[in-house]
């Protein structure tokens, strides 16, 4: 079997080997670019590239410029590195798609869980590939969402988002619960990263957005309909 392919784009030559060696070890293929404008270069040319690691603060084309070209042709997961925590970029990487978001320095070996952790989801095909729910079909095999036979187009934790409620649907989930599960990491911050991704996928299912009811005090249940 082929190795999967992860792209790190980041200026620092230290932590790009950093993170290679760990990821090497973990049997995956890396590819590497210092700026955003070979970031793209290597993108494009390389069609099958499972995952991108990205540094926000780079020459030539910024990590958001970046991410935005990739977003207009891709649904690839994307994890942003940052120099700070600030929450007006980490909303602004959710806005834009962002699936993770690590502060720097971090340490390689929770990055590499979490990149492994996104690559699971996005390969697993075992079990119920296709849930339905008040009009709402998710493929899980073909990673698409469509409403009365239009595609939406999510980004991948919006998609897992969904998928979680699909599965529990008439359950109600605490935020701590869901954050667990989708996020697939415990979670030491607040709420506020999974009502972001909430609000942002209500938008996009439209109407059906309904569906995903706030339980005030605890988190979301998405109502059992058929």
């Amino acid at each position: 079997m082929d190795r999967m392919k992860i792209l790190i784009v980041d200026d620092e030559s230290r932590l790009r080997k950093l993170v290679r060696d760990f990821l090497i070890k973990s049997n995956y293929e890396v590819l590497e670019a210092q700026d955003g404008e070979k970031a793209l270069d290597c993108f494009f040319q390389e069609k099958d590239i499972a995952l991108v690691v990205l540094d926000v603060m780079m020459p030539q084309i910024d990590g958001w410029q970046v991410c935005r070209e990739i977003r207009a042709v891709s649904q690839v997961p994307i994890i942003m590195l940052t120099a700070k925590s600030d929450e007006h970029d980490e909303l602004q990487g959710f806005r834009l798609g962002v699936d993770e978001y690590i502060t720097k320095p971090f340490s390689p070996k929770i990055l590499v869980a979490r990149i492994e952790a996104i690559l699971r989801r996005t390969n697993q095909l075992s079990g119920e590939t296709v849930l339905s729910c008040g009009g709402i079909q998710l493929d899980k095999a073909a990673h698409q969402v469509m409403i009365d036979g239009t595609v939406v187009e999510l980004s991948y934790k919006e998609f897992e988002l969904l998928a979680y409620f699909m599965e529990n649907k008439g359950l109600a989930l605490s935020r701590e619960k869901i954050l667990n599960n989708v996020w697939n990491y415990d979670y030491f911050g607040d709420a506020r990263t999974i009502d972001t991704h909430v609000k942002k996928l209500r938008s996009k299912l439209g109407e059906r957005g309904d569906l995903i009811k706030t339980i005030w005090g605890m988190g979301y249940k998405m109502e059992n309909s058929q």
